[in-house]
């Protein structure tokens, strides 16, 4: 087995992530399922990640996405499937995927040779994914490799996102933290989602999240002022560690230099991304 620096593998993670992620806040996504007939932000949202799963109703999505309020789900699956099918979604978010990557970074970055290492090694890891206990990765893993470089990069960052996604679960299930107490912990590193898009985009109401954010005070995680505790920081530590190991495999399987130089290609493809304005600049911290 090889010997990664520490936290390599999640510092990996967290440069092909959020290019997975671009999609989701694009407006050729909105527009894409928009011409399918979804109109709603959030049917196309669920619709989008869950297709792979196929025509799946509210349940299968609230256990597997986790931080959702079940009553938002159950609004929008299954019906979104009477207006449009997981196949059409699929080519759809596929098309998506294409033309924001290209909007993002460019045509000569999506045609480079850097993009097409990427590919090679990111689909390289994706070799030692396993699917057991990981539904979404699973769903996501059946799924044809596209051929052009760019659009395989996505896929397999979006496989390597959801391994390790499926991955944290289990290990915010062992820390006992349910799913609105997961959000406003990782809010108070500073890293999470602002409570304002948790609010707007998950289905829970500010009454649910100040019950969260008292039933960790009552566990000593969080203090008055809703920062954490030194408990809640080990706490949060200690759920990154366990998802680590759950998660180490793909990148044990691609070996240290090659963790290291996926990084540097990944962190360069999502800087460009970021300072194309692919994210609202709000979207994090603890306001």
């Amino acid at each position: 087995m090889t010997t990664l620096p520490p936290r390599a593998g999640r510092r990996c993670h967290n440069a092909l992530n959020p290019l997975h992620s671009t999609v989701y806040f694009s407006p050729d996504f909105t527009a894409e399922l928009a011409a399918l007939g979804v109109t709603d932000p959030r049917a196309a949202y669920f619709a989008g990640r869950a297709a792979a799963m196929g025509a799946v109703g509210p349940g299968a999505v609230t256990a597997s996405f986790y931080n959702f309020s079940h009553e938002l789900v159950a609004g929008h699956l299954p019906a979104v499937w009477a207006t449009a099918s997981p196949e059409a979604v699929l080519a759809a978010r596929l098309r998506a995927a294409d033309t924001t990557l290209r909007r993002l970074l460019g045509d000569a970055a999506v045609a480079s040779d850097d993009m097409a290492e990427a590919a090679r090694l990111a689909l390289r890891a994706t070799e030692a994914c396993t699917r057991h206990a990981r539904p979404l990765y699973a769903a996501h893993a059946d799924l044809p490799v596209p051929e052009e470089p760019h659009l395989a990069y996505w896929h397999a960052a979006t496989l390597l996102r959801e391994h390790r996604g499926d991955a944290h679960l289990v290990a915010l299930l062992s820390a006992g933290l349910d799913p609105l107490e997961a959000l406003v912990s990782h809010t108070a590193t500073g890293k999470g989602m602002a409570p304002r898009w948790i609010l707007a985009t998950r289905g829970w109401r500010r009454a649910d999240w100040d019950a969260a954010a008292e039933r960790l005070r009552g566990r000593g995680l969080l203090d008055e002022r809703g920062e954490l505790t030194s408990a809640g920081s080990a706490l949060r530590a200690e759920l990154e560690e366990h998802t680590d190991r759950l998660d180490s495999a793909p990148y044990e399987h691609l070996g240290a230099a090659d963790v290291e130089r996926l990084t540097e290609l990944g962190r360069g493809f999502l800087g460009a991304a970021v300072a194309a304005g692919a994210f609202p600049q709000d979207l994090a911290g603890k306001g």
